[in-house]
């Protein structure tokens, strides 16, 4: 069973979890580690109502009770739909893989961000990343414009909510 927890990026489970994810990211970067443009999430853009940010509990590699991944949405400009939100961050530890961590997750972020007030998720991801774009397109999500500037990204997704 998957459960969450708040927390605020800067929140130290929440930075660990963070730095796994962003060294991750910068490792399997087509164009290098160097190349990666790490980011400092704010705190202010996961705090309802702009936001939130949550840590999936799970267990660690030696079966005690831990914090194995994060992801947070938060509000950006309103679309055509109105309400626009930003899944960021998603991030499990690899030993929970396929277990259903990312959906659950994916699932949870969606109805906060409904519960939000938002009528649109959106995302941006490297299409370097195929298992992350799988879940994504399996959960709804098709190709929108760019919404966005970010220089790690290859692909924009979104879908209604």
């Amino acid at each position: 069973m998957v459960t969450w927890r708040t927390a605020l990026p800067s929140d130290e489970p929440a930075r660990i979890l963070l730095d796994q994810y962003f060294a991750a990211r910068a490792h399997g970067f087509p164009a290098g580690p160097d190349a990666y443009r790490r980011t400092v999430p704010d705190d202010t853009e996961f705090t309802p109502p702009a936001g939130v940010f949550l840590l999936v509990e799970g267990e660690n590699l030696s079966g005690e009770p831990a914090d194995v991944g994060c992801g947070g949405v938060r509000r950006i400009a309103d679309g055509a739909l109105g309400p626009r939100f930003e899944v960021k961050h998603l991030w499990v530890q690899p030993h929970t893989r396929r277990l259903g961590y990312g959906r659950a997750l994916m699932d949870e972020l969606s109805r906060r961000a409904r519960e939000l007030g938002a009528a649109e998720l959106v995302l941006d991801t490297n299409e370097s990343l195929d298992a992350a774009s799988a879940l994504y397109r399996s959960l709804g999500f098709a190709p929108i414009a760019p919404y966005n500037d970010n220089p790690n990204a290859t692909t924009w997704l979104g879908r209604v909510l």
